[in-house]
């Protein structure tokens, strides 16, 4: 089905509404965004002498709404000129635009009449073949389309979102009875590849799949917690990353989401689904009772099952005490089970330890695991007919690093059998009959694709949609050809090498660089091509800051000299080697990361990249060639000098205040990457496969080895408007001494020195310049005490 989307309308401009809108706006469809006109004048709009008739109030509603969300953190939008491809208009005046969209998506109130009414309204102006979604967290298809046009009938489904929008990748599509599988087979293309998504086909079920078990997960706490004797504190603890969940675990994220939203979809479920067998526990406890009365509903009240308070003029948190319902201050959570967890790395290895403890921590996930394998074996075909697709819901739409049958295989499915029990939880049939049909395990990997257990015929079959993603969890085992305990190569197929970060949180040290420099002495002589590519949560926070100041402390500077000299030569042969290097960044991107991603012929960034030169929150410059890399971009194309040099001057205010692109799209205004050779992917799942296309295309295109450039900097001019400017930075207060000392070293390497005119370097003579100006700031003590500060705390000291 060849179906361009050019344009949406969303109906409905609240928080989801606005935030799809924006959504669809990243990718470059053009929207049209309508909401209601309003009943009554403000008092803005009476003082100005406004009538309901004037276009400005009738269109006050959407505006308000859209500047709202533009405005909120995290932003729903990767570069706010991106805005400018959204149209608001009212639902009176400007419905009749429809005709000219390909997709009308309808995001009102969570009402059926009304979203009735307002379908009936969209068939009056809809062209015939055009689709219409509803983003419904459960109202049924059937009563939705009730009455509509068979047309429209077979072009209707649901396309639930999950909140915000650009962040979660939950895209549950939801098929009418009547609807095209040609409708539904786009949407879930769709959704993966245009709009990033992870799309999860779902039944016509009450909160279809991520709701049904993510309400179902956080209902049964609710009701152990007491149980257990367990705090929030504890709870939160035992939910959160030990486990590859956020860091806001369960009490946290349900004070984000709004406790009064969570009852909404447990009401729904405890009224809709009476065959449910665990329907009980979606009643709510009655503490949960007595805060939604309070009004205790979590951040958007100023207090849930945590409060903010200020005590002597600091800020404190406060947890509730679900036994007295009075706030009490935090306690510190602990169990000897989880130190046992502290050195498996992998998450997933991690559950059949805890699983075993014989503390409190044990006891809780024995019965929460037990609890959540005897759910989803039940909703197995009741919600959906295969079992991969709860994992991708989970995973996708909570932020879970493991679905619950990924975490069954962990533990084992016997053992997890063995929980069920001990909770008198019967095991569904087909469970039983998988295990006596020689199935040991709900997946398999097998040739670099990962297999489900497919009910209906009884054996593993492969989970559809994977040829489009390299998946290195899949073909670590059997493609990589070097390793060592910071890294590893993989053959990727037609003489791609894939270079895979593996220390802790990708940081790059001594066995990182050697990979690198091994995987290009590979591509250069036995292979052709290297990808810099990894799928952990986040590409690299950098150099091992750990290591720098070792090294600072024992003031063994030569050592230091050479091993950043070491990072300076690798991040150069990045760029000119005679083999094609690609890189391919996402999430945190910091620091030495950041001077990689520049420094490839290629970069190939997730939409989701948050990369920037960040060394001035710890007292350094970027010394991994990074100082000399903005110098040499500002330098670039026929421009005049005084352009030159204003550009220069805005990439040193980016270096000077550590600023971070919050999206890849803002990377290219910050010069970090480059429009003409750069490239975003939307969907993080597709990036190395889109990295290793681009390195073939290199490759038949006749790839040849880089000539060096040289770099026009302007000595004295530049570094006097450097040092005017951070002088008065500091007599202003907006900078201290030290602040002002890294600025000026960083300034006298980007202006390249002290030359008396503008002179053509090279790369070495601004490399050398940005060594000696980092291997300075080392000998600095307020530079190690910000170094040291950041390593113990995690954040910045200001000194």
């Amino acid at each position: 089905m060849k179906r361009p989307i050019k344009k949406v309308a969303v109906i409905g401009s609240g928080i989801m509404g606005s935030g799809i809108a924006c959504h669809f706006a990243n990718i470059g469809v053009e929207v049209l965004l309508l909401d209601i006109i309003p009943r009554e004048l403000n008092e803005a709009e009476k003082a100005k002498g406004l009538t309901l008739e004037n276009k400005f109030v009738r269109n006050r509603i959407v505006n308000d709404s859209l500047n709202a969300s533009l405005k909120s953190k995290p932003s729903p939008i990767y570069d706010l000129k991106f805005a400018e491809r959204i149209s608001t208009g009212n639902l009176e005046d400007d419905l009749h635009k429809i005709k000219e969209v390909d997709w009308i998506i309808e995001v009102v109130i969570e009402r059926l009449d009304i979203k009735q009414q307002v379908f009936e309204k969209i068939e009056k102006f809809r062209k015939p073949g055009t689709l219409v979604t509803s983003n419904t967290s459960g109202i049924p298809i059937k009563f939705m389309n009730e009455g509509r046009s068979a047309d429209f009938q077979q072009h209707f489904a649901v396309t639930h979102f999950f909140n915000p929008p650009r962040y979660l990748k939950l895209f549950e599509v939801v098929p009418g009875p009547d609807c095209k599988q040609e409708v539904v087979d786009f949407l879930m293309m769709y959704g993966e590849k245009f709009l990033g998504k992870t799309s999860v086909l779902a039944k016509d079920t009450p909160a279809f799949i991520g709701n049904r078990v993510g309400i179902f997960g956080i209902m049964s706490l609710f009701h152990q917690v007491k149980e257990l004797g367990l705090t929030i504190e504890e709870v939160d603890k035992l939910t959160g990353p030990v486990i590859g969940r956020p860091k806001s675990a369960t009490f946290r994220t349900v004070d984000v989401v709004g406790l009064d939203t969570l009852v909404h979809v447990a009401n729904g479920i405890h009224e809709n689904c009476k065959d449910d067998e665990s329907i009980g526990l979606f009643k709510l406890p009655e503490f949960i009772d007595t805060m939604v009365k309070n009004k205790w509903l979590g951040s958007k009240t100023k207090q849930g099952f945590y409060k903010m308070v200020v005590e002597n003029g600091k800020k404190n948190i406060l947890s509730l005490d679900l036994n007295t319902l009075e706030y009490r201050p935090n306690k510190r959570a602990n169990f000897a089970t989880l130190e046992l967890t502290k050195s498996i790395d992998h998450v997933i290895d991690r559950f059949k330890v805890l699983v075993k403890g014989k503390d409190k921590a044990g006891e809780f996930y024995r019965k929460n695991f037990g609890a959540m394998f005897g759910y989803v074996q039940n909703r197995i075909p009741e919600i959906s007919d295969e079992l991969y697709r709860l994992d991708d819901a989970m995973k996708a739409g909570f932020g879970w690093e493991n679905g619950p049958f990924e975490i069954w295989d962990a533990i084992g499915v016997e053992a997890g059998i063995e929980l069920m029990k001990a909770e008198n939880l019967p095991v569904a049939k087909w469970v039983t009959e998988m295990l006596e049909s020689g199935n040991k395990n709900f997946y398999t990997v097998k040739e670099g694709a990962k297999y489900y257990y497919s009910i209906p015929s009884k054996k593993q079959e492969k989970i559809p949609g994977q040829d489009s993603f390299i998946i290195l969890n899949n073909i670590r085992e059997a493609k990589t050809i070097w390793s060592n305990p910071g890294a590893s190569i993989q053959h990727l197929g037609d003489g791609v090498l894939n270079i895979e970060f593996q220390s802790k949180m990708n940081t790059l040290g001594g066995e990182v660089l050697q990979a690198i420099n091994k995987g290009i002495d590979l591509a250069e002589t036995e292979y052709d091509a290297v990808i810099l590519g990894n799928q952990a949560a986040n590409f690299s926070v950098g150099a091992n800051l750990g290591m720098v100041f070792m090294m600072a402390v024992e003031q063994e500077y030569d050592e230091l000299n050479f091993s950043v000299k070491y990072f300076q030569d690798t991040v150069m042969r990045l760029r000119y080697s005679s083999c094609p290097t690609i890189i391919a960044p996402h999430g945190f991107t910091f620091g030495g990361a950041c001077e990689m991603s520049m420094h490839a012929d290629k970069v190939i960034a997730a939409a989701e990249t948050y990369i920037g030169l960040v060394e001035f929150g710890v007292g350094i410059i970027p010394g991994g060639a990074g100082s000399k890399e903005m110098a040499l971009r500002a330098s670039e194309g026929v421009l005049k000098d005084d352009v030159k040099l204003n550009k220069l001057r805005n990439y040193f205010i980016n270096v000077a205040t550590a600023k971070v692109a919050t999206s890849a799209y803002e990377a290219y205004d910050l010069g970090f990457f480059k429009e003409y050779k750069d490239i975003v992917v939307v969907n993080r799942d597709r990036q190395i496969a889109t990295a290793k296309r681009h390195a073939i295309q290199l490759l038949e295109d006749g790839y040849t080895q880089p000539i060096p450039k040289k770099a026009l900097v302007y000595g004295q001019q530049a570094l006097g408007m450097f040092l005017v400017g951070t002088d008065s930075l500091e007599k202003g207060n907006y900078a201290s001494e030290h602040d002002k000392k890294i600025a000026n070293k960083l300034g006298y390497v980007m202006a390249g020195g002290n030359l008396s005119e503008p002179t053509y370097v090279s790369e070495q003579y601004l490399l050398d310049l940005e060594r000696e100006a980092f291997m300075s700031l080392c000998t600095e003590r307020k530079t190690l005490e910000r170094i040291e500060h950041m390593l113990k705390t995690g954040k910045p000291l200001r000194n």
